[in-house]
């Protein structure tokens, strides 16, 4: 939900400059066809450590709009306020993904060494 007539720069990173509503108000099947729809995209496309799939949701029904491998990421942004909403705060979230970089560097190293 947008606070302007716009979902600019302003809106996207600007703390105030628009209203995220967790969790979506949306069915309960919808929900549930959200996330595997977001899983299927994300392992589909060959996505690792994060990602953010955006859907058009119209009562039950449930369309991939787009899948975003590099989405904003600052403590304003729809990806970490996703992430604080699921129980994830900015900070530890940041820790997570970069122990999660780190392995799979170690992995891709150990694997070809």
């Amino acid at each position: 939900m947008l606070g302007g007539e716009w979902y600019d720069f302003a809106a996207k990173y600007t703390p105030g400059g628009m209203q995220l509503r967790v969790p979506a108000r949306i069915s309960v099947s919808a929900a549930r066809r959200v996330r595997e729809l977001a899983l299927q995209a994300f392992l589909e496309a060959g996505c690792e450590g994060l990602a953010r799939v955006d859907f058009f949701v119209d009562g039950d029904s449930v369309l991939v709009n787009e899948l975003n491998t590099m989405p904003g990421f600052t403590p304003t942004s729809v990806y970490a306020k996703l992430m604080e909403a699921s129980g994830i705060p900015y900070p530890p979230l940041v820790d997570r993904l970069c122990r999660l970089a780190r392995e799979r560097r170690e992995d891709g190293i150990s694997g070809t060494g």
